[in-house]
């Protein structure tokens, strides 16, 4: 069997998040693709990361997911949606980068085979725009419950442009997690 190609990565609004699109082969069957390939990753986007742990998770229409992340040992996260539509998203909590406090919003799905790369650092969320939705997410640290945390989906002054802000389904953590300003952030931005 001849090597597929692997994926292109773009840069989004924030360079260090990134949109895979991977080599999509379909034909009257269906579709075949790779969904990860380290050396193509590595390639791709001139990332040396080791995965150690995948996540899946199944939420219903209207649920919001985040903002989440990780006080101590970040998680980068590989996203990709395996069954419907999400809107997904990544804020830059890095103190000293030129976009802390940024947000990159994109969807991702089935139909479009996109994943996001949320770099260490970030928060990551998203609201899910199917009847229900897959996502599947590879992380580059494991998860600490710890030092797990959480900003508010809805900070005012992260600004994030959700597609609706009605009917929202929330835990009671993301629903009472606090704004960004009420956070202390552990993470730099190497010199």
């Amino acid at each position: 069997m001849t090597h597929l190609s692997g994926p292109t990565a773009t840069p989004t609004s924030i360079p260090d998040v990134l949109v895979l699109e991977p080599r999509v082969f379909r034909d009257e069957r269906g579709h075949f693709l790779e969904s990860f390939n380290q050396r193509d990753f590595e390639r791709a986007t001139g990332l040396n990361r080791q995965f150690v742990q995948d996540n899946e998770s199944r939420s219903l229409r209207n649920v919001v997911r985040g903002l989440h992340f990780q006080t101590r040992r970040p998680q980068g996260k590989l996203v990709r949606v395996t069954a419907g539509e999400i809107f997904d998203v990544a804020v830059d909590l890095r103190g000293g980068s030129p976009t802390f406090g940024k947000w990159v919003g994109l969807t991702l799905s089935s139909q479009n085979f996109r994943q996001l790369w949320v770099p260490e650092g970030f928060a990551h969320g998203f609201m899910v725009m199917s009847e229900y939705a897959d996502v599947h997410y590879k992380m580059t640290e494991y998860y600490d419950p710890q030092h797990e945390s959480a900003i508010a989906w809805n900070d005012s002054e992260i600004g994030i442009d959700w597609p609706k802000m009605e009917g929202v389904i929330l835990h009671q953590r993301d629903a009472t997690a606090p704004a960004l300003r009420d956070v202390d952030i552990p993470f730099q931005v190497a010199p």
